[in-house]
């Protein structure tokens, strides 16, 4: 089976790890802002951009504009360039969760493993989810399939490109919700911070860790769909 797994929420625990580079940049440039509390409010904007986005630009550029409009709106005066070059410099450091070195690995054991984010090819190589064993095949980064998630042609585009048998593993409520919309099987990988959609569908396997999801697959149980 071709699996892909989100990076930045079931890989990576990007909230803490941007959330403190955040903390040591806002007090460099005297921001009246706590790290996490300045990581939720970009972090949000973030993501919205990428939902609206209808022609490709980079993540970090979108990056970039979200952390313009939260600064412009709190009128605070910014070297939002250096800034974002300095969050981005982190990523390296940015932790994996404890159990996916582990997972990651006993998956890649019996299936070809890679990733499906919305993340630029450059900002994946500098994470330490490129030093995981995974296909370079499925490193399926939305400047690859030049779109973002939740956006259907995404996830369409990474079915094309994996080939079947193919499962998504999402974290995130807007990653199950748009990747379990545009009919891919898909497990819920439960995550600190990362709930479901209220509104959307609910999936049909949910995992606590990759182990587990690894000894679900070796026991031949079925994938998963939504309800």
């Amino acid at each position: 089976m071709n699996i892909t797994i989100d990076v930045f929420s079931a890989l990576v625990d990007s909230r803490a790890g941007a959330s403190r580079e955040l903390q040591d940049i806002a007090a460099a440039e005297g921001w009246p802002l706590a790290g996490d509390e300045l990581y939720t409010a970009w972090d949000r904007r973030h993501k919205q951009l990428q939902a609206q986005c209808r022609q490709w630009v980079p993540f970090t550029e979108l990056g970039r504009r979200a952390m313009t409009e939260i600064l412009s709106e709190a009128q605070l005066e910014a070297d939002v360039d250096g800034a974002m070059r300095r969050l981005w410099a982190s990523v390296g450091d940015w932790p994996l969760w404890p159990d996916v070195e582990g997972g990651v690995s006993e998956l890649a054991a019996s299936h070809e493993v890679g990733v499906l984010s919305n993340v630029d090819d450059d900002l994946l190589a500098r994470t330490r989810v490129a030093r995981l064993p995974l296909a370079p095949a499925l490193l399926l980064t939305s400047e690859r399939l030049h779109a973002y998630k939740p956006a259907p042609a995404l996830y369409r585009a990474a079915r094309a490109a994996a080939g079947e048998p193919y499962l998504h593993v999402a974290s995130s409520a807007r990653d199950v919700r748009g990747s379990l919309e545009a009919g891919l099987s898909v497990a819920r990988l439960q995550r600190p911070g990362h709930h479901l959609d209220p509104d959307g569908p609910t999936p049909t396997l949910e995992v606590a860790s990759l182990p587990a999801l690894a000894e679900h697959l070796a026991e031949g149980k079925p994938v998963g769909g939504r309800r």
